[in-house]
């Protein structure tokens, strides 16, 4: 059954395992466990048992969450723990004082566009060559009310 709880940097070789199964140029395991010491940031990981099968990180500011990443191993998407995760990172952050909520998305994305689209979320911008494994463009997307 899944369930959810925040990372701690124990954590960070089992989510530096699903970033390498998610990305083509993954964050490294030290990068994770620095962030999850950051008081700013707070990380949500999805799990079946006790294995990490997604995470979702945001960074928080002020009234303000950005999300930074977030990845649910390939055999375990289209099974709605996205959509779950999503639902639970928002009530977290809001609980942390977040009103709104930004993150990049690859045009290319178009699942993460529509789970991100159902959650109020709208294209707002690009940002040209954002993605340095291709040079795609990111679409910002704002839900300016969580």
């Amino acid at each position: 059954m899944i369930h959810f709880r925040e990372m701690t940097p124990a954590d960070a070789d089992d989510v530096a395992a699903v970033e390498k199964a998610s990305f083509d140029v993954p964050w490294t395991r030290e990068m994770f466990w620095r962030e999850v010491q950051n008081e700013l940031t707070y990380y949500l990981l999805a799990l079946d048992d006790e294995n990490v099968v997604g995470y979702a990180g945001t960074w928080i500011l002020s009234d303000e969450a950005q999300i930074m990443n977030f990845a649910i191993l390939p055999s375990y998407r289209g099974k709605k723990i996205g959509r779950m995760m999503m639902a639970r990172l928002i009530d977290d952050v809001k609980k942390r004082g977040a009103e709104k909520m930004t993150l990049e998305v690859r045009p290319s994305n178009k699942a993460a566009i529509s789970l991100y689209t159902s959650f109020g979320f709208k294209d707002c911008g690009r940002r040209p060559h954002y993605y340095c494994d291709n040079g795609e463009d990111a679409i910002i997307m704002w839900n300016m009310k969580l």
